[in-house]
């Protein structure tokens, strides 16, 4: 990635938080904990799933590449958050402010996706449970996996490089705590008129319709539930995909909310944290905490680690 020479700004003053005042040190302290345990957390969600045969199906698997872009997303924005809580504010170099954008826009665009297959795995196993294992198969799930990963390296790369070639010659601050599409583009000197296009192009393939084929798996999914006779049946088959619609709501609500309140900074700041900071601590708790095999894999787990002392 390289930028013109005749850029004037060669670096992005971030202003985060301010006016925190005797809530500096203790808001420092609660993001440093937050993230330990959503690296942790996500860490563990994956040795658990990897060490346990039991686990070894297209819907944990999928979960496993949600918990690593999870830790990527949170180490791409907590630590430099720390820092602004910290020193209240944190310049980074212009390189610097793109990359971050970068890893940001393919982890979040990338648990999009993943989401996406998750909820079409409990679609097919819900609603078409005889032809389940034909078509979730592992080649089938690792191609997929594959295919988004390389796709959003690519067009994200491809964003990121163009952005990289606008004219920016000050101001250099941000009133954010991360470098985001729209505050980087308020910046430049430029036209950003097509950029802001192709932003918005890039968001049907990669936003809408991920959520609308979440949105039709589980009307599709919530039809067969309801035609189950038994109480006990609904609530059983219902229960396999608890979880994950819990995860659903989460992520979707937080990014919605941005749109749906009044647009103000202090608003954008505290929606984009929980989707940004919470949301990546929050998924593997709900997974843990919610999801018996995976407690029962954990126990074994720990079982066999204990043993072995």
């Amino acid at each position: 990635m390289q930028f013109s020479n005749s850029n004037t700004v060669t670096e992005i003053v971030l202003l985060g938080f301010q006016n925190l005042q005797g809530f500096r040190f203790s808001f420092f302290l609660l993001l440093l904990i937050i993230y330990s345990v959503t690296i942790c957390g996500n860490l563990l969600i994956i040795l658990v799933v990897s060490f346990s045969q039991s686990l070894h199906s297209p819907m944990y698997f999928f979960l496993t590449q949600l918990s690593f872009s999870d830790i990527l997303l949170s180490t791409t924005i907590v630590p430099i958050m720390l820092h602004i809580v910290l020193y209240e504010g944190s310049s980074v170099s212009f390189m610097g402010c793109l990359m971050q954008f970068y890893f940001f826009s393919t982890s979040e665009t990338l648990e999009s996706l993943l989401l996406t297959m998750m909820s079409y795995d409990r679609y097919q196993a819900i609603c078409h449970p005889l032809h389940y294992t034909s078509v979730m198969t592992l080649t089938f799930c690792v191609k997929v996996v594959l295919s988004c990963w390389v796709m959003m390296i690519a067009v994200i790369l491809a964003l990121s490089v163009t952005m990289s070639y606008l004219w920016f010659c000050g101001p250099n601050f941000i009133d954010h705590f991360f470098c985001d599409l729209d505050p980087i583009l308020e910046l430049s000197c430029s036209d950003t008129f097509f950029m802001k296009i192709e932003d918005m192009i890039l968001v049907i393939p990669f936003g809408l319709c991920p959520f609308t084929v979440i949105i039709i798996s589980y009307a599709y999914i919530i039809i067969t539930i309801l035609k189950i006779p038994s109480v006990t049946g609904r609530q059983k088959t219902f229960s396999t995909c608890s979880s994950h619609l819990a995860v659903v709501s989460l992520y979707y609500g937080s990014l919605l909310s941005i749109y749906l309140f009044p647009n103000t900074e202090n608003i954008k700041k505290i929606f984009s944290m929980f989707y940004t900071v919470i949301t990546p601590l929050l998924n593997p708790i709900i997974y843990s905490l919610s999801n018996r095999d995976i407690k029962q894999a954990f126990k074994k787990l720990m079982s066999k680690m204990l043993s072995g002392l």
